[in-house]
């Protein structure tokens, strides 16, 4: 194809990469004499026709006026192709610089990387999703910057998808959990996927890439959504941004802009303790969060109202309670001296001594309802702890938010005490599986039990 001329007016030279859809061709603007990229349109599964998708992506990157956006000249119909014509980068993909270097070091990605996340925060303010941001979309020019370019898949917030319905898009190794489960891309998906395009910056391989007895791209997917992100050593001080880019939940990520102002405030000095003061901006968890009988006084931000099935499972267990200790107290008869003593926790029986009001079972049943419910909505969770408790604690927003998947190992109470001690293990973004051993001092308050405490 080499020498062919598109429109009368590009000449192609050679094949210089492929892209999403179609192969790129190294190429000359006959009538302004100067290089350009030529691409010549392919067909998507799915796909309803060439026309469409070369304008549909030639109207997407011609929105995006961003130096570090690759540019589009051109759209040109022949009787066999259509061919998007486009600035040509003097460079190698970010994905060969990798392979052929090796891994960057945080100061050099972040400097390198920063302009990319502006640009992909220039198309959010569009209405623009790229949907494929991975090292092989950004190309490295000889003087060294980088510019995104590919949209072939991108799309528009209110547009349909080019794709047959339940059909994922981009490459699997960058894909955020939710698209992976086939929910439409959003611009926290672009995150995730920058976060993933760090990590193979950082160590120099793809952040899910097959290992030992997989075979395809859907066993990748499927640790996408059922696996740990990948926490990277090699990360140092970008170690914070990745986990919270790479947090499974899309809410709970931060801003394109929160990212790039990160990379260019920490990139600028290159120094951990740059990094740690741009750490505020995108409000990432604390270094060592509090144990999560510790809540704050802090009204619940819209992270926490995630999965509001829980409410009414506590709500449930509440009545249960309820029921359980009117029982109890009618079963005593009107005589019982100590059915109306001060603090509900104890009866005084005829012969002066005293007996616990709630088993070793109910305490335990409301323990695990209480992680139960401060995972799924941590701000019916926060209900559950005594007024004066919730006035004088913090942390609760910092560590119920980005936790995920409590596991309660042992449990026991202590119905004298009115304490309940249990060791759990869940996932914190930055450090992976953690295991902690809590006790709880609870108290009845109107036939309720509630967490007054944590000895």
């Amino acid at each position: 194809m080499s020498g062919t001329r598109v429109d009368g007016r590009y000449t192609l030279d050679r094949e210089v990469g492929r892209g999403a859809g179609g192969a790129v061709w190294l190429g000359r603007d006959e009538v302004l004499g100067r290089q350009v990229a030529v691409k010549r349109i392919g067909l998507l599964p799915g796909h309803t026709g060439d026309p469409e998708r070369a304008a549909r992506e030639a109207r997407l990157a011609a929105r995006i006026n961003h130096p570090h956006v690759v540019s589009v000249f051109d759209l040109v119909q022949t009787e066999d192709a259509l061919w998007l014509v486009m600035e040509y980068v003097d460079g190698p993909s970010l994905s060969a610089m990798v392979a052929q270097r090796g891994p960057l070091a945080p100061t050099a990605a972040a400097r390198l990387l920063e302009p990319v996340a502006d640009a992909l925060l220039a198309a959010h303010e569009q209405g623009v999703v790229h949907r494929d941001v991975k090292p092989s979309n950004i190309l490295v020019s000889d003087e060294g910057g980088a510019k995104l370019s590919d949209f072939g898949i991108a799309r528009g917030e209110q547009d349909a998808t080019l794709t047959q319905a339940g059909l994922v898009t981009g490459s699997p190794a960058y894909l955020a959990p939710e698209v992976a489960t086939g929910v439409h891309a959003s611009s926290a998906s672009d995150v995730w996927a920058f976060g993933a395009t760090l990590v193979h910056v950082l160590t120099g391989r793809p952040p899910y890439h097959l290992e030992n007895g997989e075979n395809g791209p859907l066993s990748v997917v499927y640790r996408i959504v059922h696996g740990d992100p990948p926490r990277p050593v090699e990360a140092g001080w970008l170690g914070p941004l990745i986990a919270m880019t790479m947090t499974a939940e899309p809410a709970a990520r931060p801003s394109m802009a929160a990212v790039r102002d990160y990379l260019r405030r920490a990139g600028s000095a290159g120094n951990e303790a740059t990094a740690t003061a741009a750490l505020p901006v995108m409000a990432p968890p604390p270094p060592q969060p509090p144990p999560p009988q510790s809540p704050p006084a802090l009204a619940p931000t819209p992270a926490q109202s995630r999965r509001r099935t829980a409410p009414l499972v506590f709500a449930a267990a509440l009545i249960v309670t309820a029921l359980v200790a009117a029982v109890l107290l009618l079963g005593r008869g009107d005589d019982d001296p100590g059915r109306n003593t001060a603090d509900g926790a104890t009866s005084t029986s005829p012969t002066g001594t005293t007996t616990p009001s709630r088993t070793a079972a109910e305490l335990e049943e409301f323990a695990e309802t209480y992680v139960r419910t401060a995972d799924e909505d941590p701000a019916a969770g926060f209900q559950m702890l005594t007024p004066a408790y919730q006035a004088e604690s913090t942390g609760y927003d910092a560590f119920w938010g980005p936790l995920r998947s409590p596991k309660i190992l042992e449990i026991a109470a202590d119905p004298a005490a009115m304490t309940v001690t249990y060791t759990y293990t869940y996932v914190f973004p930055g450090k992976g599986r953690q295991t902690e051993r809590v006790t709880l001092k609870l108290e009845e308050q109107d036939g309720e039990l509630l967490i007054a405490g944590a000895p």
